[in-house]
């Protein structure tokens, strides 16, 4: 239970990242952040209780530089929301596949990059999508610079998240 995640909020409302109850707790307690939405039960300590937070909001600003993602399994696999880009099956059984085949000049960049299924990878091998017969359910792309990193995961299960959490363009229909 003091492991479950909290959504951490800037004092702008900008999601900073994702904490764990007992580190929200602390800030809570500190009077560093505030509740914004509480999740499920409570926590008891020996002389109070708390209910459990699920999104928190720092009292003062944190100024964060905004990088660019770096290309990661992970951040692939975030981007195409753990969903094979040939066939739409979601699964936690991904590889990552590169449309144009390295080999053939293809780059490790992010628009040549896709998550995709087992048998969809194999099926597709060293040829491009054409070459296969297979079509890309949406074209690979850049996610957009963020100061903040939520896996989706985590955005799926939460669904008090999402009024908080920008989503990329065209996602609303997703969540």
């Amino acid at each position: 239970m003091v492991n479950s995640p909290v959504l951490l909020l800037n004092q702008n409302y900008e999601p900073l990242n994702v904490c764990n109850v007992k580190r929200a707790i602390v800030l809570l307690y500190q009077g560093k952040a505030e509740v914004l939405e509480n999740g499920l039960g409570e926590i008891r300590a020996l002389s109070c209780s708390f209910p459990l937070p699920s999104v928190i909001r720092l009292v003062y600003l944190i100024k964060r530089p905004r990088h660019q993602r770096r290309l990661t399994r992970q951040e692939v696999f975030t981007r195409d929301k753990y969903t094979c880009q040939y066939c739409g099956r979601q699964t936690r059984e991904l590889t990552l596949d590169h449309v144009i085949p390295r080999y053939r000049g293809g780059e490790h960049v992010w628009e040549n990059v896709v998550s995709a299924c087992i048998p969809c990878n194999r099926r597709k091998a060293g040829r491009t999508p054409s070459e296969a017969g297979m079509r890309l359910i949406r074209a690979p792309f850049r996610p957009p610079v963020a100061p903040f990193f939520i896996p989706y995961r985590y955005i799926q299960a939460h669904k008090e998240w999402h009024r908080f959490v920008p989503l990329w363009e065209g996602d609303e229909d997703k969540l």
